[in-house]
C-alpha cells in the first residue's frame, strides 16, 4: 500500500476510545487492517475493518452484528488455544465520519513477512527449491494450529502462502515463529446466510478463498461442502509449490485453475513436477490432492501423521517420532535424528527404503516455468488476507479416479523397481457406501437443539461401510423366507398404541405387499433388525457411525447441506401427506406444501438430491432407522469408536419418517429413544460392517 494511503480516512480517530489509529497498511475486496496504538497498553495491534458489509441493509446490521460477536469469540476461543493462529484482542462495530458502518476486529500486531514474499524473494534470486525437512519445519506450526480447529469441525478454507507469517528469524530453518492470519474470515463472510442474504440484496458477492490453492469444492458445488478437508488441499498445494520451486496448479485464469484442481488425469504432486521421492510420500500427496473430497485425509492431523511416517520411512528411520496425527493435544515434533535431518536437507537418503506399495511405473518430468501472477498477493507485514470474487459461472467434469502418470522424459531418473504386490485394501460390498476413518463433532450445541443432543463431543471413527439403502421390504421378506430372519407380519405395537392407530397404520406396513417390494421394511422390532443384518455378515450402524455418514464432519444443517428441506430432498409429509391423513381421519401437519409423490412410505433411493455427503439415500424421511446403540446420555469427553451404554431399556432411532412434519426431526443430530419391541410404520433400518 502506497505511503499516506487512508482508504477509510479514518487515520487520527480513536476507536472504541482506546485504539489510536496510525496508519493503513493493507486492503482487499471488503477489508482493510489499519495499524493502531492501544492508548492504555501503548501496544501496537492491527484492526481489520469489514467495509465490505457496509452496504447491508440498516434492518440487518443488528442481527450481522450479533453473528460477527459470536464467529469473533469462536476466533478468539483458538487463537487462545494456540500461539500458532494470530492473536485476537477485541470485536464490535464502528461508523466512520463518513457515515461508513462496519464491523472489526482488533488483533495482534506482527513484524514480519508473508510466505508468499519469502517465496516469491527466493525465485527472483534463483534459491533452490525447499528441502522436505526444511517444509516440515515451516508448516508444522501450520498443521498444528489447524488441528486445534479441526477437532471442533472448524475450517479455514482460505489457507495460502500469504496467510502464513513469519515472524522473526528463518523460516527455512525452523528458527521463526509462524502464524495463521485470517481465520474465520470465510466462516465470518461466505459461510454466514444471513451476511450473504443481507448481501445478496445490496448485489456483493463474497467468495473467500484464493483460487491459486483452491480445492473443487470451492469452484463448484458439485463437488460437496468445504471442511477440514478443504484445508487439506491447500496445505498440500503450498508443500508441492516449496519443495518444486513454483506453484502447483496449472492456470493464468480461474477457470484454468478449477480445471487444474479438478483434473483426475494429472495431479500436482511432487513427483508430477520431477521432485524424486518415494511412492509412500508421493501416495500421501495424491490423497490429499484427491479431487473427491470424500478420498482425501479428512483433517490436518490426519494428513501431518501420514506425511510424517511417509517422511521417516523414505529416511530409514529408526523411531517414528510422536506426530499430530496420533497427538491432538501436541504440536508436531521435528524430526529429531541428526541422520535423518541430513537426508531430508539433502534429499539423498544413505540406506535402501522399503516399500510399502508398488512403484509407480514412470515419472513425469516438467520444464522449469516462469514464476506467473499470484492470487491475493498483499505485500504487507501485517494480518491480511483478500478474497478472490467468483465472476464467471464455471462448468467442470468431475474426474472420479487419478490417472497414471506420463512416460519417463530422457534424463529423468528412473523410479525404483517395483516391490511385491500387497494384498488389495478392504472394500465395501455393493450397494454399500464407503465412509472413511474420521472425526466430527457428535451432537448439537444450537438453540434449537434438544437436552439429549448436548453436549456436542469430539469423535473419531475408524472406516466403516453402510448400506446405501434402507433395507427393502423384499429384502426382508428373502431372509425370512431362507429361515434366517423371524418373519415380519402386519403388525403393529407399540408402548401406549391406541386401537384407532392399528386401524390407521397397519397397511402402511410394507412387508407382504408385493407391489411395495422395493419400500423400505418397517413394522419390524430392532431385534428383527439386528437378526437381519447378522444374517447378511452385517451389523446395525452404531449411533455414531449413522450420526457420521449422514452429515459428515463439517457440522451441515442437513445430511445434504445447509439447503432448507423439500420435497425434492426427502419423502415426508406434504400435500400428498396431509390428504393420505384426512382421509384416514389421522390429522397430519405439513412440513412442507408440495406434493413429493408418496401419500406413505417411498421406494429407496427416489431423492437424488437428499443424499448424504458420503452417498447413503433416504438418511432422513420414508422411515426412522433402528442403530445399535441402548439410548442414554451423551458425556462431554472425546471418544474413539463409541458404542452407547453397556445396557438400558430403549433403543434410539434415527432420521425422521414419511409422516414427518419438522425439520427439527431431520437434523442428522437429533435422537429418539424407543421401545426395542417396538414395531411401527415408521420405523426401518439399514445395515453397517466394520471395514
Amino acid at each position: 500500500m502506497s505511503s499516506g494511503r487512508d482508504p477509510l480516512r479514518i487515520v487520527g480517530h480513536t476507536i472504541a476510545q482506546k485504539y489510536a489509529i496510525e496508519r493503513a497498511v493493507g486492503e482487499g475486496g471488503f477489508a482493510v487492517v489499519y495499524r493502531a496504538m492501544h492508548t492504555i497498553w501503548h501496544k501496537p495491534v492491527a484492526i481489520k475493518f469489514f467495509n465490505g458489509l457496509s452496504s447491508a441493509p440498516l434492518e440487518d446490521r443488528a442481527k450481522l452484528t450479533q453473528d460477527f460477536i459470536q464467529e469473533g469469540a469462536l476466533l478468539t476461543e483458538l487463537s487462545s488455544e494456540t500461539a500458532n493462529i494470530v492473536q485476537a484482542r477485541d470485536v464490535g462495530t464502528y461508523t466512520s465520519p463518513d457515515g461508513l458502518w462496519m464491523p472489526f476486529i482488533v488483533l495482534e500486531w506482527l513484524e514480519g513477512v508473508g510466505l508468499d514474499t519469502v517465496l516469491e524473494s527466493e525465485r527472483l534470486a534463483g534459491s533452490p527449491p525447499w528441502a522436505l525437512l526444511e517444509v516440515m519445519r515451516c508448516l508444522g506450526p501450520v498443521f498444528s494450529a489447524l488441528q486445534v480447529a479441526h477437532r471442533r469441525g472448524v475450517a479455514h478454507r482460505d489457507i495460502k502462502p500469504a496467510n502464513i507469517f513469519v515472524v522473526g528469524g528463518q523460516a527455512r530453518s525452523g528458527t521463526a515463529s509462524i502464524k495463521l492470519l485470517d481465520f474465520g474470515v470465510a466462516k465470518l463472510m461466505a459461510d454466514n446466510t444471513h451476511m450473504q442474504a443481507a448481501l445478496a440484496r445490496t448485489g456483493t458477492l463474497i467468495s473467500s478463498f484464493t483460487p491459486q490453492y483452491g480445492a473443487p469444492e470451492q469452484f463448484t458445488r458439485s463437488y460437496g461442502a468445504t471442511g477440514p478437508w478443504t484445508d487439506v488441499f491447500a496445505l498440500a498445494l503450498i508443500a508441492v509449490e516449496m519443495l518444486t520451486g513454483r506453484p502447483a496448479l496449472d492456470g493464468v485464469d480461474i477457470v484454468q485453475l478449477a480445471f487444474s484442481a479438478s483434473n483426475g488425469e494429472r495431479r500436482p504432486t511432487p513427483r508430477a513436477f520431477g521432485v524424486p521421492i518415494s511412492d509412500e510420500l508421493d501416495g500421501v500427496f495424491r490423497r490429499a490432492l484427491a479431487p473427491l473430497p470424500a478420498a482425501r485425509f479428512a483433517s490436518a492431523g490426519e494428513f501431518w501423521s501420514a506425511l510424517e511416517l511417509a517422511a521417516v520411512q523414505e529416511l530409514g528411520g529408526n523411531t517414528l517420532p510422536m506426530g499430530l496425527g496420533r497427538s491432538f493435544s501436541q504440536p508436531p515434533r521435528t524430526i529429531a535424528s541428526s541422520a535423518a535431518e541430513t537426508l531430508l536437507a539433502t534429499g539423498s537418503p544413505t540406506a535402501a527404503t522399503p516399500s510399502l506399495t508398488p512403484a509407480d511405473p514412470s515419472t513425469l518430468t516438467m520444464p522449469a516455468a516462469p514464476p506467473r501472477k499470484r492470487f491475493g498477493r498483499v505485500a504487507a507485514g501485517v494480518v491480511f488476507g483478500g478474497a478472490a470474487l467468483l465472476a464467471a459461472a464455471l462448468f467442470i467434469t468431475k474426474q472420479q479416479t487419478d490417472g497414471e502418470p506420463a512416460p519417463v522424459t530422457q534424463g529423468a531418473r528412473p523410479a525404483p523397481p517395483p516391490e511385491p504386490t500387497p494384498p488389495p485394501a478392504p472394500t465395501c460390498p455393493e450397494k454399500m457406501a464407503t465412509i472413511p476413518k474420521g472425526q466430527f463433532f457428535m451432537g448439537s450445541d444450537e438453540k434449537e437443539a434438544l437436552a439429549n443432543e448436548k453436549p456436542s463431543h469430539n469423535v473419531g471413527l475408524d472406516s466403516f461401510c453402510i448400506d446405501l439403502y434402507e433395507v427393502t421390504a423384499g429384502e426382508y421378506k428373502a431372509c425370512s423366507d431362507e429361515g434366517k430372519c423371524r418373519r415380519a407380519a402386519k403388525e403393529l405395537s407399540w408402548p401406549g398404541i391406541k386401537d384407532k392407530d392399528r386401524e390407521t397404520y397397519v397397511d402402511v406396513c410394507t412387508i407382504g405387499d408385493p407391489e411395495r417390494r422395493d419400500h423400505p421394511a418397517n413394522c419390524v422390532s430392532w431385534d428383527m433388525a439386528s437378526t437381519y443384518c447378522k444374517a447378511q455378515g452385517k451389523r446395525l450402524p452404531t449411533e455414531a457411525e449413522w450420526e457420521y455418514a449422514t452429515r459428515g464432519p463439517d457440522g451441515r444443517v442437513y445430511p445434504w447441506g445447509d439447503e432448507t428441506p423439500t420435497s425434492e430432498h426427502l419423502n415426508a409429509c406434504g400435500s400428498e401427506c396431509v390428504a393420505w391423513g384426512k382421509r384416514e381421519r389421522a390429522p397430519l401437519e405439513p412440513l412442507y406444501a408440495a406434493d413429493d409423490g408418496y401419500a406413505t412410505t417411498a421406494p429407496v433411493g427416489k431423492f437424488e438430491k437428499g443424499r448424504s455427503r458420503f452417498g447413503p439415500y433416504d438418511v432422513v424421511g420414508n422411515v426412522w432407522e433402528w442403530v445399535a446403540d441402548y439410548y442414554g446420555n451423551y458425556e462431554n469427553r472425546d471418544q474413539s469408536n463409541p458404542t452407547g451404554p453397556a445396557s438400558g431399556e430403549k433403543r434410539v432411532i434415527r432420521g425422521g419418517g414419511w409422516n414427518g412434519s419438522y425439520a427439527t426431526w431431520l437434523r442428522p443430530s437429533f435422537r429418539y429413544a424407543q421401545d426395542p419391541a417396538a414395531k411401527s410404520h415408521g420405523i426401518g433400518f439399514r445395515c453397517a460392517r466394520s471395514l
